[in-house]
């Protein structure tokens, strides 16, 4: 049988009082402390100070674990107030309380290098989540003041346009009241106009008739009982000029020629065409011809009233029957003008 060979003399001199037991040595650098290897509740002295874990200086798995943990409960955290954020319904997530797990918890209870939680807060961080009431409330309160400042701008654009509306309608009721307004006055005024003009022509007729039923009685008609049978101006072969120039009063032969008008006898006679012919001279020179004549009653250079007889009716010369031929000459021109008008003038009717 082999014999434990017997150990090597230590190095270090426990005390003397203490050398039925073993120590053993722990520590860093020159400070070492000495323990007994194996104590009892009689031979371990009381620690003074606070109650302390003893640290766990094994490598890089404690604080690993710890990271670890802190990292997974970041993320965790992360991932509900992303979703809080995002308005959807966050899941609640539980974590088992490391510190009491079996040899996990002693990893991270390191008071040298993490400070000491506030005794204050004794919930521990188990739970990462928002519930669905709170989130439901927020989400509803953010829609309803979203939908608040939605119904009030929309108001007030509605308002801006009603206002506008009832601007637009306003000013066209004053525009349409100024415009029928002033077609009114525009209207009254064109008829005042026309009533002044009637009133003003109607005064000019009466004035003209009553001049005219003046005038008349100092001018006559050349003839009675007469038939007007050809005017002024008609054209045709009968006559040598090719057209009328004067009026004709058809009457039976005999019938008397009276001066139209007072004046002096220039012309009485045989005028060719004209067969026998006798020219009054009125006082503003005006010629007055009396042609066809049967028979000439007055002589050159007589002076005749109105209505005096200065000859008869006839059918001599150019004629296809008894008539009276009447020409008109102003100023005594060669030319003459309508009889019919120029009788009118002077308040006659032919």
């Amino acid at each position: 049988m082999a014999s434990n060979r017997p150990g090597s003399a230590t190095s270090f001199a426990p005390n003397d009082t203490q050398t039925a037991f073993v120590f053993g040595r722990q520590g860093d650098g020159d400070g070492e402390t000495w323990e007994e290897w194996n104590p009892t509740a009689e031979t371990v002295r009381p620690v003074r100070g606070r109650h302390r874990v003893a640290k766990q200086r094994g490598g890089g798995l404690a604080r690993s674990s710890t990271i670890l943990g802190v990292g997974v409960i970041a993320a965790v955290g992360g991932g509900g107030m992303a979703s809080a954020q995002s308005g959807k319904a966050p899941v609640a997530i539980s974590m088992p309380d490391l510190a009491s797990m079996p040899g996990v918890g002693s990893l991270i209870s390191d008071e040298d290098d993490e400070p000491k939680e506030s005794e204050e807060s004794t919930t521990p961080l188990t739970q990462v989540s928002v519930t669905t009431p709170e989130t439901e409330q927020g989400n509803a309160d953010a829609g309803e003041a979203l939908r608040a400042r939605i119904m009030a701008q929309a108001e007030r654009q509605q308002d801006q346009a009603d206002a506008a509306i009832q601007q637009a309608a306003e000013q066209a009721a004053v525009n349409k009241a100024a415009a029928d307004a002033e077609a009114l006055q525009k209207a009254e005024a064109e008829k005042a106009a026309a009533a002044k003009e009637k009133a003003e022509e109607e005064a000019r007729q009466e004035a003209e008739a009553k001049r005219l039923a003046e005038l008349s009685k100092s001018f006559s008609l050349p003839t009675s009982s007469y038939t007007i049978t050809s005017t002024f101006g008609q054209s045709g072969a009968l006559w040598s000029s090719g057209y009328h120039t004067g009026l004709d009063f058809a009457a039976p032969s005999g019938t008397p020629i009276k001066a139209v008008h007072s004046g002096t006898i220039t012309q009485a006679g045989w005028s060719g065409s004209y067969g026998y012919l006798t020219v009054l001279t009125l006082e503003d020179g005006t010629e007055v011809w009396m042609a066809h004549q049967s028979s000439i009653n007055v002589s050159v250079g007589q002076k005749v009233n109105t209505g005096d007889v200065i000859g008869r009716v006839g059918a001599t010369g150019n004629v296809t029957g008894a008539h009276l031929h009447m020409e008109v000459h102003p100023g005594g021109a060669s030319s003459g003008i309508d009889p019919m008008a120029w009788l009118r003038s002077k308040g006659l009717n032919p």
